[in-house]
């Protein structure tokens, strides 16, 4: 059977409730010891400074996309860049991170993301087991923030029955995705397939509705911490900015997908782009002031822990990941 953008949202329509990642956190140390035992690889999680501030990615698991939801695919170039870039080559799939990350100010612990609905995609929804991996306690969590509201960025926000997971954290997310995603028409004139989407989203963050902060543009949400715009793959979706001591991050989060070929080809998209045309450009502004700039990012689908940064050669771009650093 082809493998569609429909056929795979199709997969949350019978999703009666999100992920338990209770459950998950509590069982993690077996977890851990089985899969050792099996050979499988250990929680993931990296931790990075900029400045005072430190910052920990979280592997969320792993999920493969098909080369048809790329639009402007050419296998011929996936191949050359996907060689140069070391990984494996297969026309058909790519193997795509989902990458969450805690925030440390001295101040707030503050989560970007918060990883992926099992049911979308089976690799994901590991976020509680790497958080305890490394000693991220989801009490510790005093604040939240959403680049955007897709299955693979809010699955860990809410237990079965509908509560907080983090329940010391409040929800910070841009007014314009908040308003998109609970608005009623956009969700009626959506495809049947489509909706449950958009449920899920509403569900994973219905127990912080209460409290919320939202925000438009750029603004200083935390000590060291400001919003970036970047609409296009969704009408909301917000970058994050991390200063400390004359250093910078940048959480661009869906900027892009795919590590192997979409940095060598920037101009493909990818069909759960909202806009393509928008996302594109904004994909392309960013990359070249990054790659201008030398600012690191860290991505949400790029090459775990996803923090590197962007050299630019002729019209195209390269992935550099970031040095290992003590801490």
């Amino acid at each position: 059977m082809e493998i569609t953008k429909r056929t795979l949202l199709k997969g949350l329509v019978a999703v009666p409730a999100l992920a338990a990642p209770a459950m998950i956190f509590a069982s993690t140390s077996k977890a851990a010891s089985h899969a050792a035992m099996a050979g499988a690889q250990a929680p993931g999680f990296y931790r990075h400074k900029v400045g005072d501030i430190e910052v920990t990615a979280l592997l969320d698991g792993f999920t493969a996309i098909p080369t048809q939801f790329i639009l402007g695919y050419d296998a011929d170039l996936a191949k050359v860049s996907t060689a140069k870039s070391y990984h494996p080559f297969n026309s058909e799939m790519i193997s795509v991170p989902v990458n969450a990350y805690v925030v440390k100010n001295g101040t707030d612990t503050i989560l970007i993301d918060a990883g992926g609905v099992a049911a979308f995609a089976p690799g994901l929804g590991n976020l509680a087991s790497s958080m305890q991996a490394a000693g991220i306690h989801p009490d510790d969590i005093t604040a939240i923030l959403l680049t955007h509201m897709h299955p693979d960025h809010i699955g860990a926000l809410a237990n079965e029955d509908g509560s907080k997971f983090f329940k010391n954290a409040t929800l910070t997310v841009n007014e314009v995705e908040w308003g998109f995603m609970h608005n009623e028409d956009v969700r009626n004139g959506a495809p049947e397939e489509f909706r449950p989407m958009i449920d899920v989203a509403r569900m994973a963050v219905a127990p912080y509705a209460e409290g919320k902060i939202m925000f438009n543009g750029e603004a200083e949400l935390f000590a060291g911490l400001t919003s970036l715009p970047l609409p296009g793959h969704t009408a909301g979706q917000s970058g994050y900015v991390v200063e400390s001591n004359g250093e910078k991050l940048i959480f661009w989060g869906d900027i892009l997908h795919f590590t192997t070929v979409q940095f060598a080809n920037p101009e493909w998209a990818v069909v759960f782009d909202g806009d393509v045309d928008y996302a594109r450009q904004t994909r392309l502004d960013l990359l070249e002031n990054v790659s201008m700039q030398g600012t690191p990012i860290a991505g949400a689908h790029v090459d775990f822990p996803g923090i590197g940064y962007v050299e630019k050669s002729g019209d195209a771009y390269r992935y550099v990941p970031t040095p290992w650093m003590p801490i």
